[in-house]
């Protein structure tokens, strides 16, 4: 194998690599719209079957926008998510944060020395 054959091989493993990415974001926008049915959910799939590439490129273009607009709800949802479960383990009291520790320390998810720290932090 020469250089380009090396080469022309990245070149072509880099627009796969990307193409199979494109398809996993469509894939996954597809069925995380609740506003399409299920008919069309299917007819884009099947389109993705037998005319992946162009049927890419019309979805991007025709729904890209509102796949867009998914991805930020959802990304603002799992933040949203996130600050509240923050704020409830903050709002706990050092009792409950011990008792949470000392959980996970007997069902063994967390090692005697990581119980130590958490619970010095709960004094703290």
């Amino acid at each position: 194998m020469d250089f380009w054959d090396f080469f022309w091989l990245l070149v072509y493993s880099f627009f796969f690599i990307a193409y199979l990415m494109v398809l996993f974001q469509i894939v996954g926008d597809l069925f995380r719209d609740h506003q399409l049915s299920g008919w069309w959910k299917a007819v884009w799939v099947i389109f993705l079957i037998f005319l992946p590439v162009l049927t890419a490129l019309v979805y991007l273009i025709a729904r890209g926008r509102g796949m867009a607009e998914r991805q930020q709800e959802m990304i603002r949802q799992a933040k949203d998510d996130t600050d509240s479960y923050i704020r409830q383990v903050a709002a706990a009291s050092p009792t409950d944060q011990i008792a949470s520790a000392k959980a996970l320390l007997d069902s063994g998810a967390i090692s005697p020395e990581e119980f130590t720290t958490l619970k010095a932090k709960a004094l703290a």
